[in-house]
């Protein structure tokens, strides 16, 4: 197997892109005041991230995916992230066991 450089120069300049904005995101939110309204805006984000990414897939693939993500979008209003996904996870693999899909 070969390594083409074009695409290992690729990865090593979307990995030190990464690696930049996580530093500089850290170093910068010590200058940063965060407010009651601000700190609400950013609590509410990985909720959004997490149905922006299951819900085009959760829509168009069967019941039991499509209750798992209201299941999770629900959870997600008032549940920790990884609790949120855990419901998701549980919802649909009972409603599998259930409908038989």
């Amino acid at each position: 197997m070969t390594v083409d450089p074009n695409v290992f120069l690729a990865i090593l300049a979307m990995a030190a892109a990464t690696v930049l904005t996580r530093i500089s995101g850290l170093l910068l939110i010590r200058f940063v005041t965060i407010g009651p309204q601000q700190r609400k805006a950013l609590e509410a984000i990985p909720p959004a991230v997490l149905m922006a990414v299951i819900a085009p897939t959760a829509l168009v693939t069967g019941p039991a995916e499509t209750l798992a993500a209201f299941a999770t979008a629900l959870a997600a209003t008032r549940l920790p992230l990884l609790a949120s996904v855990a419901t998701g996870v549980i919802v649909v693999a009972v409603a599998r066991a259930l409908i038989g899909a």
